[in-house]
């Protein structure tokens, strides 16, 4: 695959920005030539965003430096998770050296990089990486199993001047658990009741789901397809079908030859495939609401592009499926889905989120 220039880049630069997929690690780690964009306080080695994100994640992770996260994150940077957020990159370090002695073998493999953004007001990347490793070591999840786990994280982050000021991290940790043979729901009981213990508040919510305003319909969004912006066209196509439930558009904005790798390390295939998981989420969460946090692309040949979505879904919980009984309560799910675009349809697809937090919201003891 040949690299492309970003779209939204105000300055030329001698060489296009690096781009990860079908690229050998090497070529990633090791880039040839000098900066490929302005990066003022970056660490020269660096030559573009998408290098900084790829070596820095494999340094601390797969290197052993640990310590980078002490000049790659602001003393005070967030990390929010589907949990909550952690605070500090001391705690970022310590939940790094725990998950490091847990999983001693660890590969992360880098899927993809989609950025945004500029050394004026930060770069904002959304790095897809594929975790393997075996459990060796004590963990969170228990003593060790030996078992080996495999699945996806997705790591959006704002970066200033070399270091990651804010981070959106999700995981795949339903795949996680089915990889250590551990029940999802009696761990998420388990974590909720731990943290009730501890005196943690609930994440409580108030009000109601603003899906619709009294018995009128959702808002309609902006009709601006007309201008086939990737970031558009997926702003758009969630709008419609996760809140206007208009699962028929499937057919305009999906590939009949669909690829969706999701949750518990899933692959959909088809629309057919895709619109089922659709519609298992919404019976569970019947007035869920989808809210689009953050959206940033990168073209892809010639009639394609990669689009990056963060979101936030709202919903209650009370209606019948996976994660048991109906209970009443009110979620707050957040996740990140990347879709590869060619010719104005999406062809493939990553829809991440953390069922384990889902679940965890519901085991909350009342």
């Amino acid at each position: 695959m040949s690299e492309q220039k970003h779209p939204s880049k105000a300055k030329a630069t001698a060489q296009p920005v690096l781009d990860v997929p079908y690229r050998d690690v090497h070529e990633l780690l090791y880039p040839e030539g000098e900066q490929r964009q302005p990066m003022r306080g970056f660490r020269d080695d660096y030559v573009d965003i998408v290098h900084y994100i790829v070596r820095c994640t494999h340094d601390i992770w797969e290197g052993g430096d640990v310590g980078l996260i002490y000049s790659h994150y602001s003393h005070n940077a967030r990390v929010h998770t589907p949990e909550g957020m952690i605070y500090g990159r001391d705690k970022v370090a310590e939940n790094t050296l725990q998950n490091r002695a847990a999983f001693p073998n660890l590969r992360a493999f880098a899927d993809d990089v989609i950025w945004s953004g500029d050394e004026e007001t930060g770069f904002y990347s959304s790095h897809r990486v594929y975790d393997i490793a075996q459990h060796t070591g004590h963990s969170v999840y228990g003593p060790p199993t030996g078992r080996w786990m495999r699945h996806y994280t997705i790591a959006d982050c704002l970066v200033l001047e070399n270091r990651i000021v804010e981070e959106w991290l999700v995981s795949d940790n339903l795949a996680i658990m089915q990889g250590l043979g551990l029940d999802p729901h009696a761990y998420a009981r388990r974590l909720a009741e731990r943290d009730a213990d501890a005196g943690f508040a609930p994440r409580d919510s108030f009000g109601d789901v603003d899906h619709h305003r009294g018995q009128e319909p959702p808002p309609l969004e902006p009709d601006e397809l007309g201008t086939v912006e990737p970031e558009t066209l997926m702003r758009r196509s969630l709008h419609e079908i996760w809140n206007w439930r208009m699962l028929g558009q499937l057919e305009h904005y999906y590939a009949p030859n669909l690829v969706c790798y999701t949750t518990g390390n899933r692959i959909l295939y088809g629309r057919g495939d895709y619109r089922h998981n659709l519609l298992a989420l919404l019976a569970a969460l019947p007035d869920a609401l989808l809210l689009v946090d953050h959206a940033a692309s990168v073209p892809n040949g010639e009639t394609g592009y990669r689009v990056a979505v963060r979101w936030t879904l709202l919903g209650t919980h009370t209606g019948p499926g996976w994660y048991g009984a109906p209970t009443g309560k009110r979620v707050r799910l957040m996740g990140v889905t990347h879709s590869e675009i060619r010719d104005n349809r999406v062809v493939r697809e990553w829809l991440m989120y953390d069922e384990i937090a889902l679940l965890k919201q519901l085991e909350w003891p009342s």
